[in-house]
């Protein structure tokens, strides 16, 4: 027998256990009584917030990136100066180490504008739409193609885990 968890269990999050993984009374394609043109809608949003999660992660690798690079010229400047290339070593450092990427901001400031002024605000109008629209639930589109693609009754094509 599965564990299914109770209707009013949360996550550690404070979140719906049930709505978190569609477990909840709607079925398993999670669309309850939501019209195909909603649930289109809903899954359109979904994956444009995905995107910005690339991008999201993209940025992040382009700071991390941007750090070691900044890092490792450092070390050239130094390799050049202990060749006894101080001059050099001395442009190096006054010119690339520790210079902005942007205009006054460094990769992490980048990132905490992109965060605040963009990730973020995506995030919580597609979470108000599920909420508003769908109880909260996600990924209705795609648990409604799955619903349709998949074989019943056959092995590794389960509605969800346990089934």
């Amino acid at each position: 027998m599965t564990d299914v968890p109770a209707p009013d269990a949360l996550d550690d999050h404070g979140g719906s256990v049930r709505h978190e993984t569609g477990e909840d009374a709607v079925g398993p394609d999670r669309r309850g009584d939501l019209d195909e043109g909603t649930v289109e809608a809903l899954g359109k949003l979904s994956e444009g917030m995905e995107f910005v999660e690339r991008a999201r992660g993209h940025l992040y690798a382009f700071h991390q990136l941007s750090g070691t690079a900044d890092l490792t010229i450092g070390q050239a400047a130094d390799a050049f100066r202990a060749a006894g290339h101080d001059e050099l070593a001395d442009e190096i450092s006054d010119v690339l180490v520790g210079r902005d990427l942007l205009e006054g901001r460094w990769s992490f400031q980048i990132v905490e504008e992109y965060d605040d002024t963009y990730w973020s605000v995506v995030r919580d109008q597609e979470r108000r739409a599920r909420e508003q629209l769908a109880g909260g639930r996600r990924h209705v589109f795609e648990a409604g193609m799955k619903e349709s693609r998949r074989t019943h009754g056959r092995r590794h094509h389960e509605a969800r885990p346990g089934d």
